[in-house]
């Protein structure tokens, strides 16, 4: 008679078990505070547990998609975790889009749910028709009540708190994060249970974030940036400080007050902070790592950083495709020019026009490789095949479409950014979006719009337009129509009129000839 082998599971970490583990044996230590809103690690878990419950109670199966739209709050992150404990695919949106751009996002990740509070309801009042792939019942209402949803009380019912009966395996889906809010659609970044949890433990390494530190977050909870000073606080059960909107003044009471250690902001925060009246007057002396992020920081005001609050600013690159490298307090001195060497668990390679890999010293394309890296861009095979290289090894390294160097030492130089985009307070913003809302204008014939240097915001769009013929479109009413129909951070600044705009043979608009006299000076 054969014996039937015995054999172990595969074990793996997985984040949703994580939670649970730090509810169970420290269910008394705060776990998220937001304003007012304090949650213990033992709520949070318990609360997480049962929209869980409650979403499988209603038929979600894994891997299906919930989109997930508030404001900072302790809810929002119970929301996030709630539907990844599910085994669903959290897709959280931004609260500066239109609501027929959300409606074309809740759409393109074929969301079965959503989770919206009052200012993305209202939003979407007119494109609720729009949302087909929503089930019935799961338009689900969070903070307050509106016809057409499911008050989340409601909702949540009876649900225990208990575990949900659900296995996580690496390769399942976590999110979907999309790269920016768009008039047209942008791509959605589809990041598994692996990349999330390289992305918590190896910032929360590099970072010397543990279960005694106290991390406040500056910025919006669905961004993928805010993710790099959440993800590993939590992570490691430590207390993650969310400011419910980012006020300078605010920021530093709030330092001082709960005693945080760690932060993230992004360059125009730091400017703002640095300016600030009470700067002086405020004991920062708790912190122990600054983050920086989303843009590169300017040399002066990089220096301003580093003599005000002290040799403790971490300045990340990278992209939420997968790769990201840091500079690191004590590299400053010598290194003040770059953004560092890779985060462990990353490789970053430069490559010519050939595709080739160039040696240190070289100019070239930036490519990363890792365990951090996405899955795809959700439903755009094609635009995920044209981010592909592989090394020699077939590994799949990522393109980023940034120009740098790796010096003598192997750490890397950013020579130029991605060749159009522009990066305002933080935010990625491409200009092809914002054109596309342009020429609609009645007035306007074609437009091409670029980055000019902004005293807050590092980078704003402007417009150059060429008129219809017979019209004379004014500039400032151009400007304020188009800017009723972008996103926030996608405004424009300025409307420029022109007879015609510079182009190559081929007709394609030379956009450095426009951007030379604004930053050469």
């Amino acid at each position: 008679m054969t014996k039937k082998q015995a054999h172990l599971d595969d074990a793996h970490v997985s984040i949703p078990d994580v939670f649970q583990k730090h509810g169970t044996y420290m269910p008394n230590k705060p776990a998220v505070m937001c304003g007012a809103q304090v949650r213990t690690w033992g709520e949070f878990n318990s609360n997480i547990n049962r929209l869980a419950q409650a979403l499988l109670r209603a038929g979600l199966s894994k891997g299906e998609k919930v989109a997930v739209m508030m404001g900072n709050s302790a809810e929002m992150l119970e929301a996030i975790f709630g539907v990844v404990k599910a085994g669903g695919c959290v897709v959280p949106l931004s609260g500066m889009l239109t609501g027929e751009q959300l409606a074309q996002l809740i759409n393109d990740s074929d969301s079965v749910a959503a989770i919206a509070s009052a200012e993305f309801r209202d939003k979407l009042k007119p494109h609720l028709g729009e949302l087909g792939g929503i089930r019935e019942g799961q338009r689900i209402a969070a903070l307050g009540a509106e016809d057409g949803w499911t008050p989340i009380e409601s909702f949540l019912g009876d649900a225990p708190d208990t575990p949900p009966p659900v296995n996580y395996a690496p390769s399942d889906d976590f999110n979907i994060i999309y790269s920016s809010g768009t008039t047209g659609l942008p791509k959605g970044i589809v990041q598994t249970h692996r990349a999330r949890l390289h992305w918590a433990f190896s910032n929360a390494i590099e970072m010397g974030i543990t279960q005694w530190s106290r991390s406040l977050t500056t910025t919006a909870l669905y961004s993928n940036g805010t993710w790099l000073m959440m993800l590993p606080t939590l992570f490691v059960g430590g207390t993650l400080v969310v400011m419910p909107a980012f006020q300078p003044e605010e920021f530093l009471q709030t330092v001082e007050t709960q005693q945080i250690t760690h932060t993230f902001m992004v360059p125009a925060q730091y400017q703002m902070v640095l300016e600030c009246p009470e700067f002086d007057d405020r004991n920062l002396s708790s912190l122990q790592i600054l983050l920086c992020a989303g843009s590169p920081l300017r040399l002066l005001v990089k220096e301003e950083v580093i003599r005000r609050f002290g040799d403790k600013l971490i300045e990340l690159y990278g992209f939420s495709e997968g790769f990201a490298s840091m500079l690191k307090p004590g590299q400053h001195g010598e290194k003040m020019d770059t953004v560092g060497v890779p985060v462990i668990g990353f490789e970053v390679r430069i490559l010519d026009d050939r595709g080739n890999a160039l040696p240190r010293g070289e100019v070239g394309e930036i490519a990363g490789y890792g365990a951090g890296m996405m899955k795809e861009y959700y439903g755009n095979p094609e635009k995920t095949a044209e981010l592909i290289w592989h090394d020699e090894r077939g590994r799949t390294f990522i393109r980023s479409g940034d120009i740098g160097m790796m010096d003598e030492d192997g750490f890397l130089r950013i020579v130029d950014r991605k060749k159009d985009m522009i990066i305002s307070g933080g935010f990625n913003v491409f200009p092809a979006d914002i054109e596309a809302v342009v020429t609609q204008h009645p007035h306007v014939s074609d437009a091409t719009v670029i980055g000019v240097p902004h005293p807050k915001w590092d980078e704003a769009p402007l417009a150059f337009i060429i008129p219809k013929p017979g019209t004379a479109p004014d500039p400032d009413e151009v400007r304020d129509w188009c800017n009723g129909r972008l996103a926030k951070f996608q405004r424009l600044s300025a409307v420029e009129v022109r007879d015609e705009l510079p182009r190559n043979a081929l007709g394609k608009v030379l956009r450095r000839l426009l951007r030379d006299p604004y930053w050469k000076s």
